[in-house]
């Protein structure tokens, strides 16, 4: 699990440049985005405000195999404050990254992910714990 620390976390109009792929944090939209399962690519600035409030979201790359996509799809409909959606330019074919965290992984079954999903869901990482994660924008 990678950390990175001195996120920004102010409410923006503007376009944000991140510096992680996909982002863990930083400034981002005033609007959420409700977690849940997206079979396309959301709004980055808007998952980042989720992050904010606990979510992890869970990306991979648009051509992972449909039996990936259903591993990490059944694993999702689990937890209410994760956020799952393709994302083009993944670095690796699935990423999970909650505020200041992100673990890259080949694999949907990679055993590391419910670990990491149990630590940082709404975990001690978590900037505004207990902030909504449904009633925002669908993405």
């Amino acid at each position: 699990v990678q950390t990175f620390t001195g996120l920004t976390r102010n409410h923006t109009l503007a376009k944000v440049k991140y510096a992680q792929n996909p982002p863990v944090g930083g400034d981002h939209n005033p609007n959420f985005i409700n977690c849940g399962i997206y079979t396309h690519s959301v709004d980055v600035w808007e998952a980042v405000h989720s992050l904010e409030h606990g979510a992890v979201w869970v990306t991979y790359q648009p051509n992972l195999s449909p039996r990936q996509i259903a591993v990490l799809t059944t694993q999702a409909a689990t937890h209410k404050y994760e956020l799952l959606s393709p994302y083009p330019g993944l670095p690796s074919p699935i990423v999970a990254s909650a505020w200041g965290k992100q673990l890259k992984m080949d694999n949907a079954t990679d055993p590391r992910l419910p670990v990491f999903l149990q630590t940082y869901l709404q975990g001690a990482q978590t900037p505004e714990p207990g902030a909504a994660c449904s009633g925002g924008i669908h993405g």
